[in-house]
């Protein structure tokens, strides 16, 4: 079975990221924090089965800011499946994180997106059902 193991993303604020993805996934810990030789921060924060590697820009780079959403090629957002999802909404309503798309209920998952402080777009996934029938419904 083919899963995704990691997703390694450029941040501007590691710390930043890393607040954020302490709410939305509050299993997650920082595996590992570093200094590259180049003299960038990077870190992988997650769990024993998956992470997300996050990363600065090489030391001298003037980043381009991330690009809108779905009107550019690249990632539009990164999905998360997570339990408790309207306490999770609730805090990130609480600490100011801006809404992308109110949270859709329905019988069998509730998603919501949200954009972290660096303006990148999530989606939060409760599945209410373990049939994938009904888990992945596109209607």
């Amino acid at each position: 079975m083919t899963r995704l193991e990691h997703a390694n993303i450029t941040v501007p604020d590691i710390d930043a990221a890393i607040a954020f993805l302490s709410v939305v996934a509050p299993d997650f810990r920082i595996r590992h924090d570093a200094l590259a030789e180049q003299g960038y921060r990077w870190a992988h924060v997650g769990n024993d089965d998956f992470y997300i590697a996050l990363q600065e820009p090489h030391v001298g780079i003037d980043p381009l800011p991330p690009q809108p959403s779905y009107t550019n090629l690249g990632v539009n957002h990164l999905g998360l499946v997570v339990q408790g999802i309207d306490g999770i909404t609730r805090q990130l309503d609480d600490e100011g994180y801006r809404i992308s798309y109110a949270t859709e209920r329905g019988p069998h998952r509730s998603r919501a997106y949200y954009y972290d402080r660096a303006g990148f777009e999530w989606e939060l996934i409760e599945y209410h059902s373990a049939d994938p029938a009904e888990r992945n419904r596109y209607s």
